[in-house]
């Protein structure tokens, strides 16, 4: 069941959020989403999911993979807020879970009830828009909030006038 969204009450701001996954194309969504967490007073959440299945190891090793795996989330992340900061003049917040996409975005989405929009950017792979744009399109009908999927044409001057 979708939980009610508050992001129009007193005392709550609409957040905007996107995706960090290491492709290209997420810092176009992040780019958006900043332009547009900014235009409207809003916030800014950027989520990274490190995939669950990379730990099946000894358990001294799953520990450091899973160290590893942790630290790489938090550079990822912390560059991405970084370049909004520098870029948009917003502090975005940062959440970091592990488990599959798909799922963390929903329970994310579902827990912070002030999240209004996801922002995703397609990929210009001629396999389709990428796997996180095509998993979450799936499942559009039954999606909490609404997604907003950016084409990998948009250059970030493009991204700005359209933010």
């Amino acid at each position: 069941m979708v939980s009610k969204r508050l992001s129009r009450l007193e005392g709550h701001r609409r957040k905007f959020m996107a995706v960090i996954d290491g492709t290209p194309e997420c810092q176009r969504a992040v780019h958006y989403a900043g332009r547009r967490a900014k235009n409207s007073n809003g916030g800014l959440v950027l989520l990274y999911v490190i995939p669950e299945g990379d730990f099946q190891q000894w358990l001294g090793v799953e520990e450091i993979m899973r160290a590893e795996a942790r630290e790489e989330a938090e550079a990822a992340t912390a560059k991405a807020a970084q370049i909004v900061r520098e870029n948009v003049g917003i502090d975005p917040e940062i959440v970091i879970r592990e488990g599959s996409a798909a799922e963390q975005i929903n329970a994310v989405i579902e827990e912070d009830r002030d999240i209004a929009l996801l922002v995703l950017a397609a990929g210009s792979a001629k396999e389709g828009p990428g796997p996180l744009v095509s998993s979450i399109a799936g499942r559009a009908a039954a999606f909490p909030i609404p997604v907003t999927v950016l084409p990998d044409t948009l250059t970030n001057e493009e991204i700005d006038a359209l933010s």
